[in-house]
């Protein structure tokens, strides 16, 4: 990519003017859209979208906030087969093989005409949203996960505030040193906590990554639950707590690990960077943030939503939906959600705005998921794949509680996906 600033600015926008001069009358939209991190994410929303409107009176755009991002799915798909379907939605990026599957998408290609624009973006955010040569959405609230360590607990253990474990070894070795006890012996800081609930599949994916295994083929028909580098990943994972006792026994919830670790209880956790603004804003404690430790190598799947436009829109409707996911993801803007929520900037071109620049200047944070996606692989990513994160999920689970061990645990995973992934071969 030779241009960035104005420049891809302008390219991009002739993506969208090729659509013409846009429709006559006002144009009602409905996006339906999740919330999976902290931090005032629907003001922040509520004020991008008021903005367009007022650049764009010809559109209105009622945003719904739809839950976490399951919820906002199944109320997406609901609302299709009940004959009311939002026209765009910010979805999974990996929800792209059931949205395809139920017919409910239609391409981005079909809407522009200048495909320059799919350029611009991150090639890592772009490989989950295109399948068979056509680009069905487009990256929005994107993210790796990142790992967020507590400088003063590093420094309280005896350890180099400065410095992030870089391999499994060393975060082990770390986090045994920073677990505190209190006077009667119970645990009043743990040394790691890694989240098994809400997107237990993600962080084992995060796991097997770095253990040098992929999780699916691109076709989006086979997962590789049972390889042993992912049993040994899910072993690991299982050792911190049950073997090296520096990670909470039993279930860690995804949802307030935040909380745990802006209250003390963990030195270390392993989160979606779409929380930075929030630890940034919560901590009490200097806190630093680091890729994820490396076994045979560093890696992190993408994560988060993309915005898809749904068929069932009109042509108005689907092309003013294009003209406004492309005013939402302009550098500019994409800079300032990146600023206001950690979401990883979803272009180059972002990095290199003013704002963005300063920013990352005074909070070197903010760049660490962006020099992430150097080691990045596309999130798991397969046909059914609301199932098949149930039965990771579940698998995870099992493990973490110790009523399987993790082999037999993902061996049932993989006996679940294999039935309901064989019709798609």
């Amino acid at each position: 990519m030779k241009f960035f600033g104005r420049t891809m600015v302008a390219a991009a926008a002739l993506a969208v003017l090729s659509l013409g001069a846009g429709p006559a009358a006002a144009v009602d939209l409905t996006m339906y859209y999740p919330v999976a991190v902290g931090g005032p994410v629907t003001k922040i929303v509520d004020d991008m979208v008021a903005r367009f409107e007022k650049e764009n009176p010809d559109i209105k755009v009622t945003a719904v906030y739809a839950g976490n991002y399951t919820d906002t799915m199944t109320k997406a798909m609901t609302a299709m087969k009940g004959g009311q379907p939002p026209q765009l939605s910010v979805l999974l990026s990996t929800d792209v093989f059931t949205l395809m599957d139920e017919n409910a998408i239609v391409p981005m290609d079909d809407l522009v005409t200048d495909k320059s624009w799919f350029k611009e973006f991150y090639p890592a955010f772009m490989a989950n949203g295109q399948i068979g040569g056509k680009t069905w959405s487009i990256p929005f609230q994107r993210s790796t996960i990142v790992m967020y360590w507590n400088k003063d607990a590093f420094k309280e253990a005896g350890l180099d505030p400065e410095k992030a474990p870089a391999t499994w070894d060393e975060m082990a070795a770390m986090a045994k040193k920073l677990v505190k006890k209190d006077a009667s012996g119970n645990t009043v800081r743990w040394g790691v906590e890694i989240p098994t609930t809400g997107y237990a599949y993600w962080m084992l994916q995060a796991l097997a990554i770095e253990n040098g295994q992929k999780m699916m083929n691109e076709p989006g028909t086979e997962v590789y639950l049972t390889a042993p580098k992912t049993v040994a990943a899910l072993d690991y994972w299982v050792g911190l707590s049950r073997k090296d006792d520096v990670m909470p026994k039993g279930s860690i919830d995804w949802a307030t690990l935040r909380t745990d670790f802006l209250e003390g209880k963990t030195a270390i956790m392993w989160h979606t960077t779409g929380n930075l603004t929030a630890v940034k804003n919560g901590a009490k404690f200097n806190f630093g943030v680091a890729m994820l430790p490396a076994k045979e190598r560093r890696g992190s799947p993408t994560g988060g939503g993309n915005f898809y436009i749904f068929k069932s829109a009109t042509p108005e409707q689907q092309k003013a939906a294009v003209k406004f996911i492309h005013w939402m993801t302009t550098p500019e803007r994409a800079a300032e959600w990146s600023i206001k929520t950690g979401y990883a900037a979803v272009s180059p071109a972002a990095y290199k705005t003013k704002a963005m620049d300063d920013y990352a200047k005074g909070f070197p944070a903010a760049t660490v998921a962006r020099d992430q996606l150097e080691y990045a692989v596309p999130e798991l990513s397969v046909h059914e794949n609301g199932r098949i994160y149930k039965f990771v999920g579940d698998a995870v689970q099992a493990a973490v509680t110790g009523s399987q061990s993790p082999k037999d645990a993902l061996a049932s995973a993989q006996q679940q996906s294999d039935r309901v992934l064989r019709a798609y071969k």
